[in-house]
């Protein structure tokens, strides 16, 4: 028995957003009904810390309370046969709760927070986090979660991983945030590349070898996973 086929999964927020977690900007860019950048950013943080803290602290509260859908569940069962690599927009922890052991997280964890001073200073965390939560040292804690203006620091792994691919799977994301968006780049030229979201923003002719997929990720990755079973095993 040879190396088992590496399949590379690129997921967004609609890979969650039937887990019932509200997808992170709505058309307006607001998010629920901020500017994004009073809560996003590091001004916003060093403006009204109080406001940053108490968003992530609803935002993990909703996570405590949702569960995995049909589509992180199959993404988990890939496993069985290839060789997976889920590299992820999200900071839910909701593919690691389905299963999956391989998950790059590109934009932090909202079950984790980290030191203002240290940033390799990093504690997992799921309850409320308020000022006066100090690391060692007496620095505040902030969340884990890489802010608009700040460096992706697992970015270089994640397009290694890409590089890798035998298969591409795009889930629920638009591929218009970048860096991520130009992870798609880095995997091999002959690489097939599925895309699985209700509203594509790719067409079959924008890339070799693409299949879009104009389905929800609870819907469409179940069949997709399924059909890979069959034709790679």
């Amino acid at each position: 028995m040879g190396e088992k086929p590496k399949i590379v999964v690129l997921t967004g927020a609609g890979m969650s957003a039937e887990s019932g977690l509200k997808t992170f900007r709505d058309a307006d860019g607001l998010w629920e009904g901020h500017d994004v950048m009073e809560v996003a950013s590091p001004q916003g943080f060093a403006r009204n810390p109080e406001l940053v803290l108490e968003f992530y602290n609803q935002r993990r509260r909703q996570l405590l309370e949702v569960s995995p859908n049909p589509g992180h569940l199959a993404l988990a069962t890939l496993e069985q046969h290839f060789d997976v690599s889920i590299i992820t927009q999200n900071v839910d922890n909701l593919h690691e709760q389905a299963g999956s052991s391989h998950v790059v997280h590109l934009h932090g964890e909202l079950f984790k927070v980290r030191s203002i001073h240290d940033e390799t200073y990093i504690l997992d965390w799921t309850t409320d986090l308020v000022l006066g939560d100090l690391d060692e040292k007496g620095h505040q804690l902030r969340p884990h979660i890489v802010w608009f203006g700040e460096m992706v620091p697992m970015m270089e792994t994640a397009a290694y991983i890409t590089q890798q691919a035998d298969v591409l799977m795009v889930i629920g994301t638009s591929m218009q945030v970048y860096p991520a968006a130009g992870l798609i780049h880095y995997a091999p030229k002959q690489t097939p590349i599925f895309f699985v979201d209700p509203r594509p923003t790719v067409r079959s002719s924008d890339f070799d070898n693409l299949t879009v997929r104009a389905e929800t990720a609870a819907k469409g990755v179940p069949i997709l996973v399924e059909e890979l079973i069959r034709s790679w095993t």
